[in-house]
């Protein structure tokens, strides 16, 4: 089992930054792909970013491209996710989630068989 902690949401003025940390515990030897999704209320769960863990190839959605960063510590079992220039329409719950596969499409929820409990990101205007 691997075990996934998001920390560093919190509120912030649109234009302003925020960077979120996922922190991963267990048999983190067993997953190669992580990611960062969201969901706002009345929506679906959105791929943000995610990034290999063995060559550090990364994937952004269209709606963050340019704006958010994806990076990695392999040696301390974080993932990082950089957000600059937030809108208000960025406000919804940020989670992380870890895959043991190689999935084809690395921003498709339904590819992650772990996930963290969220933490909130709200940006007003």
């Amino acid at each position: 089992q691997v075990q996934l902690v998001e920390s560093g949401g919190g509120s912030v003025q649109a234009g302003g930054s925020l960077r979120l940390t996922c922190a991963a515990s267990g048999y983190t030897y067993s997953t190669n792909l992580v990611g960062w999704f969201r969901q706002a209320p009345g929506k679906e769960r959105e791929g943000v970013a995610a990034i290999y863990r063995g060559g550090g190839s990364t994937y952004y959605g269209s709606s963050v491209k340019g704006r958010f960063s994806i990076s990695q510590d392999n040696a301390k079992n974080t993932v990082y996710l950089q957000m600059n220039s937030l809108k208000a329409e960025d406000t919804a719950m940020y989670f992380c989630a870890a895959a043991d596969f190689f999935p084809t499409h690395p921003l498709l929820a339904t590819a992650y068989n772990y996930w963290g409990q969220g933490t909130q990101v709200t940006v007003s205007s």
